[in-house]
């Protein structure tokens, strides 16, 4: 089992949005307009300033689709990984993966902002003009098929009390079922990129591992592992499995 956080990404490129510079850094027109990651990431601009927030979500979801996945992705596809991750940039199904359970939603997928109903829909016909000096959107703005209001990403976002977790959360039961069909047999799970300020990944892997203390935690930043219950890499993750792979034979 693989759990994976933002720095399963950087390999291929991808920025990691570790604090504001090194947000600004990926996207120095916010650091113009002194906006952080945090006041970006938050779904009140939808209501609010809607062209602000389609700029942002509408750039990523074009940089989303133009990455290629680094090699670990295949690795760990090689392997027969189940992926449980909190990125939305749906790398791992481009990759290949058709077991991902993706705990802070999709890039890829659209609600309607209300919501008026439950429905999530797939955002492959999506593509937002975005202004590059003002990083706001400019051209028409996706809506809901159902009632005609805005569309936004199916996206848990910071403060969000109307995501819509259905997609998210029918994967989640499909990789608990999964685990709990492990038992007794020796899982071991790989943990990539996943740091200490949102811990969700870290904690999804600790409890998958608890039984076994077969975790492997890849992290050239905070690679520690509590209590002695695993190893620790402190390597880039395309290195890391590379490295594992070739020892595999």
């Amino acid at each position: 089992m693989v759990c994976a956080g933002a720095g399963m990404g950087v390999d291929s490129g991808l920025p990691d949005f570790r604090g504001d510079e090194g947000f600004w850094r990926a996207y120095p027109p916010y650091q113009r307009l002194g906006l952080s990651f945090v006041e970006l990431a938050d779904p009140v601009h939808f209501g609010s300033d809607p062209e602000l927030a389609w700029g942002f979500y509408g750039h990523r979801l074009a940089l989303y689709r133009a990455t290629v996945p680094h090699s670990g992705f295949d690795i760990l596809r090689g392997w027969g990984a189940r992926a449980f991750t909190s990125n939305v940039d749906g790398q791992f199904q481009k990759a290949g993966f058709t077991e991902v359970a993706e705990v802070h939603g999709s890039i890829h997928h659209l609600q309607c902002l209300l919501p008026c109903r439950s429905a999530i829909w797939p955002a492959d016909d999506v593509a937002i003009e975005v202004d590059p000096e003002t990083m706001r959107a400019t051209g028409p703005l996706p809506e809901c098929p159902s009632c005609g209001a805005l569309a936004r990403p199916n996206i848990l976002m910071f403060g969000d009390y109307t995501w819509v977790p259905d997609r998210s959360q029918r994967d989640l039961d499909a990789l608990a079922s999964w685990r709990r069909s492990q038992l007794g047999k020796r899982l071991v799970v790989v943990e990539i990129g996943a740091g200490n300020a949102i811990p969700t990944v870290r904690r999804q892997a600790e409890l998958a591992s608890a039984a076994t203390g077969a975790l492997i935690r890849i992290n050239p930043r905070e690679p520690e592992v509590r209590h002695g219950r695993g190893i620790s890499l402190p390597m880039p993750a395309a290195e890391a499995l590379g490295e594992i792979q070739s020892r595999l034979g």
